[in-house]
């Protein structure tokens, strides 16, 4: 497009997808379009093979053939170790080193590589979360009126006379009508929002009473809603982490458009959007301003803590912070002083001071890590790029 002098614009895809595109930040091994030979298994069936695994299994193999990666990882969060063996043994390079190579190219960051277009701009169009949560839940109510749950119960169905006909489901004890019971929804598209949350209702017993059906139907269709309205505050989070506050001097620009009120769409997204390519396109400076990063302090969230007193694994410097406040955590220190009141009260390190902001943000991106809060601690720094400056970040076109 750019050969044909036209101005590429992409609208919509996951955060991921966007982030992929505009900075070089996946890794290309050679593996992953080549097709499988003859008996054997293709590169997506070996992840697979190996997320069967204990993740403490795992995380032990990972340790093993790389350190620093494992160091970033929960030993919960298999799907990631997984990924990271499986690029071991297809190129007997570490996945940590294969990351660090991509971040030393000229204008890469601790985040990834560099960008793969020049001047790229960014529209944010973001809503007040009161008008968005309304937008939500309205959406599924109309994804509900144009028949969700007869797709469900459609794909269901058929997804388990499949599996029965080639004989490969996980457990084949299960009876016809209960097989889905044993669906893994961390695979796949049953990862998707709308499957695990019907799954009590999809698979209630024929003998359930209809009010008990529509019980469970009801909190299915609670069930959805919060988890949309969950998804959109993760994707305002990934661009603010990822976008806003991305390390390095090689981030575009971020124009905020407020779709609070889409009756106003022409005054408040579409000329502003208009008059801000207008004149990006003249090499001008827009009259309206980009977002400002007001707090670019890079924290490095993938250390790794361990907490003796809980038994517990934590990822991250915020969550390990959060872990020392929780009630949880002091009570297994109330247990110690308790039994071992003489004992060493060096070996339980106080809370830090954090502000509420600071503990609302620092819910891990990851699922896997353990937010919990003080006792002994161990830590290793795995940033590449742990620094903090109280300046503000210039972002420019």
């Amino acid at each position: 497009m750019h050969s044909r002098n036209r101005l590429p614009v992409v609208v919509g895809g996951t955060n991921y997808y966007i982030e992929s595109l505009l900075w070089r930040v996946l890794l290309d091994t050679g593996q992953e379009n080549e097709e499988p030979g003859d008996g054997e298994d293709g590169a997506p069936n070996r992840k697979l093979e190996l997320e069967k695994l204990g993740g403490a299994e795992l995380h032990k193999r990972l340790a093993e053939v790389d350190p620093k990666m494992a160091a970033m990882l929960h030993p919960n969060d298999k799907r990631k170790i997984a990924r990271s063996l499986q690029i071991h043994e297809e190129t007997g390079v570490s996945h940590s080193r294969w990351l660090e190579e991509q971040r030393e190219q000229e204008g890469g960051d601790g985040l990834g590589g560099p960008l793969r277009y020049p001047d790229p701009c960014i529209f944010w169009l973001h809503a007040e979360m009161d008008a968005l949560d309304k937008r939500l839940d309205a959406r599924v109510d109309e994804m509900l009126s144009a028949g969700l749950i007869e797709e469900l119960r459609d794909f269901h169905v058929r997804y388990n006379q499949q599996k029965v006909q080639g004989d490969s489901y996980l457990m084949t004890s299960c009876t016809l009508d209960l097989r889905h019971q044993c669906q893994n929804y961390q695979q796949g598209i049953f990862q998707s929002i709308g499957f695990k949350e019907f799954h009590d209702y999809l698979t209630a017993p024929e003998s359930s009473t209809q009010q008990e059906k529509d019980t469970l139907r009801d909190k299915g269709v609670e069930a959805l809603k919060i988890a949309t309205r969950r998804y959109a505050r993760k994707q305002n989070k990934w661009v603010r982490n990822r976008f806003l506050k991305r390390p390095g001097d090689n981030v575009p620009v971020v124009y905020g458009l407020d779709v609070t009120d889409v009756s106003r769409w022409e005054e408040t997204v579409l000329n502003p959007a208009l008059q801000i390519l207008d004149s990006l396109s003249k090499g001008e400076e827009p009259a309206i301003q980009p977002i400002r990063v007001q707090e670019a302090e890079q924290r490095n969230k993938r250390s790794h803590h361990t907490c003796d007193l809980c038994d517990k694994v934590i990822i991250g410097d915020l969550e390990w912070t959060a872990h020392l406040r929780s009630k949880k955590h002091h009570y297994h220190v109330r247990k110690k002083r308790k039994l071992d009141p003489a004992g060493d009260q060096a070996q339980v390190p106080p809370a830090p001071l954090a502000s509420a902001a600071e503990i609302v943000e620092s819910v891990s991106e990851d699922p896997c890590a353990t937010v919990a809060p003080g006792c002994t601690e161990t830590s290793q720094d795995s940033s590449q790029d742990a620094r903090a400056t109280d300046k503000e970040v210039p972002v420019t076109v």
